[in-house]
């Protein structure tokens, strides 16, 4: 599922946090709520950034994708 999708499925707080925490290793919490909602993790969407000991990223184009949209322009 694109993060186009899931992102409406997701909690407000899970939104806030995306957008306050762009770029970050996603906590445990988000990545059950994108999970619920519909992403998942566990493939290997456009959207998965790197995996590692710091945790799951997000793609450069989804922490784009989710900067523009918290400006108004997605």
């Amino acid at each position: 599922m694109d993060l186009e999708q899931w992102w409406n499925g997701v909690t407000p707080q899970t939104r806030d946090w995306l957008i306050a925490h762009n770029g970050e290793a996603l906590s445990p919490e988000v990545v059950a709520d994108i999970s619920r909602a519909g992403g998942l993790v566990a493939s290997d969407p456009w959207w998965l950034g790197e995996r590692g000991p710091d945790g799951v990223f997000l793609s450069d184009a989804a922490t784009d994708w989710i900067e523009e949209h918290a400006n108004g322009e997605g």
